[in-house]
């Protein structure tokens, strides 16, 4: 297991759909392992491989000690249209946070590290945490889902955060496979 580093808002990876998993193997275990690590270490309740830069569908999620795990493939159903709204923040985002609606409901179909069929139902901070790792998935950032006035301010902060227009870290070959031959850049 490897700490590795999360890309920032503005790398192209993170704008990217990722691929489907479909070899589940010691190094997609690898991978799991990594971005769990990641993650802690950040420290955030959820870490999406195209953070850091692996364009695979592919997240880890820990809202607490009984909420905790990593979803692979996943494909969200909404059982109600409730919604919450509620600060919201990401790594690749760091240090800010601003409040985005989400559903409160969410039940999520998926499959862990060996490829068996697992099952996420969550509400509340896990129903946030498993729609926003999703969205970054499918290219999205939380920024997107905030309202236009909210969002208009929250890009002034980002183009004013101290780590704005940093250059990505050091890119490395992936040994996960996926449309990425090198981390989020393609073949």
């Amino acid at each position: 297991m490897t700490v590795q580093p999360i890309r920032l808002f503005g790398d192209p990876v993170l704008r990217t759909p990722a691929d489907p998993v479909t070899v589940f193997d010691k190094e997609l275990r690898r991978l799991v392992a990594d971005l769990t690590e990641t993650m802690i270490d950040a420290p955030g309740a959820g870490l999406a491989a195209p953070q850091i830069g692996v364009g695979l569908r592919v997240f880890t999620y820990r809202v607490s000690e009984e909420e905790q795990g990593h979803l692979i493939n996943p494909v969200l159903h909404f059982p109600s249209e409730e919604t919450q709204d509620g600060p919201e923040g990401c790594l690749s985002i760091p240090g800010l946070s601003w409040e985005c609606r989400r559903l409160e409901h969410v039940v999520a179909h998926g499959q862990n590290s060996y490829g068996d069929p697992i099952t996420v139902v969550g509400t509340d901070r896990l129903s946030r945490c498993i729609q926003h790792e999703t969205d970054h998935l499918d290219g999205v950032l939380f920024v997107d889902r905030l309202d236009p006035q909210t969002r208009r301010a929250a890009l002034a902060e980002i183009r004013n955060a101290e780590w704005a227009g940093l250059a990505p870290p050091v890119v490395k070959l992936s040994p996960h496979g996926g449309r990425t031959g090198v981390f989020g850049h393609p073949r």
